[in-house]
Formats: C-alpha cells, structure tokens, sequence
C-alpha cells in the first residue's frame, strides 16, 4: 500500500503550507482588529478579501470542486480527486475561520456548489453556481427546524406547495449557516411537496430561493457557545411567510430532496473531518509550544508526567484518524460514496469527538489562556464540538453503522 502524496498534492501543499505560513496566520490578528471597526458584525474584514486575491492568483482556489465537467467552460476548479484535496483541506483545518474562505473552500458553500453541479439546470449553474465558483457570492442550506428532531431529515415539515408556475414556501428553519453574511445571496432550501406520500424518502424537495424574495425574514442570529460566528457568516434563524418563487428554482425533481441531501452531505462530511485534524495540529502544536514555555512546581509543564501522556495520545490519535479519513477519500474517489458509506460513518463519529478531546487538554495546559481570546482554543473548541451535531449527531451514525455490521450476522 502507497502512503505517498502524489507529486501534485506535494506541490499544492508546499504553496499552500507557504500561503498559511506568509499570510493566513498573521491575518488572523487583523481581521479581528478590523471586525471591531465594521458598520455590521456580518461584514468581512477587508483583508478576507486580500486573502482571497491572493488565493486565486496562486492556484489555491476551489481546491475542493473536483466536477469541472458540469459547466460550460473548464478551469472552475483544481480538478483534484478526494484524496488529493484531503492534505490540503486538513492545512486550511489550521485557521478554519480564514483559511476555507480564502480558498473558497468553505462550508456551506462548498456542498452547495456541489449540488448545483450535480444536480442543477443549466440556467441554475449560470445563474448560481458560476458566481459562487468564482467568489463573488455566498450561499446557505436551509434544512433544520427548530420544531422538530432534524436529525431526522424525514420529519422535516417546511412546505413547498405548487402553485401554478410557482412554489410557495411556508416554514421556519434555525442554524441555517452563513445567512447572516451579507454577501450570501441564495437559499437551497429543503422542504416537503408532498408530506403524505407514502414513500417517506420521496416527500421532500429542494428549490433555490433568492434572498430578497418577499416573505424570507432572516429573523436572528443563533449563537454556539456564545459565539456568534462572524467569519462563516453566522448561523441565522429564518422564516419563510409565503416566500413564492418560480417552478424553475426547483433542484432535480420533485421528490428528490431526500437523495440530494444524502448526496450534498457525504462530502460535507469528510470535508469537516479533513478540516478538524488541521484543528487537532493546530492544538497539538499550540500545546507543545506553551508546555515547553511555562514552568509550575520548579519544572516546564513539557516535563509533567500528565501533560506528556496527553501529548503522546493526541499524536497516536490524529496519526490514526488521519488514516482513516485518507481511506474514506481513497473509496469514494475509487467506489463513490456509497462504497464508502460505512468509513464516512466512521469518521464522522470518531474524529470530532476525538478532536474535542484534544482540544480539551491543549486548553487544560494553557490554563487561564486556553480559554480566552488570545489563543485560538476555545472557539475551535466550540467549531469541533458542533460538528458531534453537524450532518447527523453521533448517535444516527452510530445507528446506522450498527445496523450495517449486524446485518451480516442476520
């Protein structure tokens, strides 16, 4: 078995190793001096944008897009397969606040395009997709209700309802993420055309909404731990009141919204987990360089039995996570993502509970610091502990892949 990065992962990660290293870093300072002087929270810092130029003009753009073949014209993306972009994604992992956008590579977008390249009409890639590939937009999917266990994608009770040659949208959604961005300028939204089919699975659809349709109310923003999310663009409550839109924003067909989802989500899903290793370094390394810094009862931390134990165990645990999430890529690149299933179940369970873990004792070894603003643990802390409920809480994977190991004894 080859473990080795192929010579064009090998050139993309030295750029983007070098991308992180001259300007993603010391960005992060600047872009939170220049929140705090924004008209609106939801802005972005002026040097998001510089950041992204700079992406774009050294190749490091839509690394994740790896469809080049559902538009007009080639050239959208990297062209990489999911292997390829895994090392990468895991960098961009380091500053999940800056790094994803900058390459636009960050969710929800990143699922959203997908959907539109896989599923969308040609008019619907022109007039969506193409300014989403080239940064110029962003994006949300709207899927969870607050009135219901969303976990539960079948439960989902917001309406679209024919109308002549319209749709008409009645129903509230929460965490929808990235709707607070000001620049986020359309909606795949999932809801039922038909609540009582007798196929479950067939009951739901998915239809593009434009943001300035009459009817959407981006009510608020929600907090995660207290944070508000600036740089992803929030993550918003929103109220559809009779949002009415033409047939055409339909996405597939009617009753497809079940297996589009499914489809969006296995990528999303080892995309995070890319990222949350880049989280787990980001903390490992962070750990190190404080617990070889810092001396308590006559001794540096990095000479405490505990804090070495910690240390050891987070090195073997992102060595074996990495592994596993490089064999997820390898099978949906080589038997899609169905042949995939169970490693993408897999990962999703194991990696940000571990990750969490991690992240834990970076903080418990910089004390007080582990837990401010000052060091970047916390809010990792709260993006890696969401993902446990992000694209399905632990407990449906679980299911799931139980259900799947029993059968073969059944």
């Amino acid at each position: 078995m080859d473990f080795a990065f192929d010579a064009r992962t090998e050139e993309l990660r030295a750029k983007l190793l070098a991308f992180m290293d001259e300007y993603v870093y010391p960005a992060e300072a600047i872009a939170h001096e220049q929140r705090q002087l924004l008209a609106s929270p939801w802005d972005q810092p002026v040097i998001v944008e510089e950041l992204k130029a700079e992406a774009r003009k050294q190749g490091l753009w839509n690394l994740f897009f790896v469809d080049q073949h559902s538009l007009p014209d080639a050239g959208h993306g990297a062209g990489l397969t999911n292997l390829q972009y895994a090392p990468l994604a895991e960098i961009t992992g380091r500053s999940p606040q800056l790094a994803p956008t900058a390459l636009n590579c960050a969710a929800p977008d990143t699922g959203n395009m997908e959907v539109l390249a896989q599923f969308g009409t040609d008019k619907q890639k022109k007039q969506w997709l193409e300014p989403l590939l080239a940064g110029e937009i962003r994006s949300a999917f709207a899927m969870t209700e607050p009135e219901v266990a969303s976990s539960d994608a079948t439960n989902i009770q917001t309406r679209i309802d024919r109308d002549g040659d319209d749709y008409v949208i009645n129903g509230r959604k929460w965490y929808i993420s990235g709707a607070m961005n000001p620049d986020c300028k359309i909606f795949i939204v999932m809801g039922k055309t038909d609540p009582d089919g007798e196929d479950i699975r067939r009951q739901q659809s998915m239809i593009l909404v434009p943001r300035d349709t009459p009817g959407l109310e981006v009510r608020r923003a929600m907090q995660v731990y207290g944070y508000e999310d600036h740089s992803h663009g929030g993550h918003a409550e929103i109220v559809f009141s009779d949002v009415r839109v033409p047939a055409s924003n339909l996405i597939g067909e009617e009753g497809g919204g079940f297996a589009i989802a499914q489809a969006r989500l296995g990528p999303g899903r080892i995309h995070h987990c890319m990222r949350l290793i880049g989280m787990a370094e980001r903390a490992i390394e962070l750990m190190c360089r404080r617990a070889v810094s810092r001396e308590a009862f006559g001794k540096a931390i990095a000479q405490q039995g505990v804090v070495q134990n910690w240390i050891a165990d987070a090195r073997v645990t992102v060595e074996q996570l990495r592994l596993l999430v490089l064999k997820t890529a390898w099978l949906m690149d080589t038997a899609g993502n169905r042949g995939a299933h169970t490693e993408i179940q897999a990962i999703k369970i194991a990696t940000p509970r571990a990750v969490v873990d991690i992240l834990d004792k970076a903080v418990q070894v910089h004390g007080a610091g582990g837990v401010s603003q000052d060091f970047p643990l916390a809010e990792l802390g709260a993006g890696a502990r969401t993902l446990r409920l992000a694209d399905g809480p632990d407990e449906v994977h679980q299911r799931s892949l139980a259900r799947r190991e029993l059968k073969k004894y059944l």
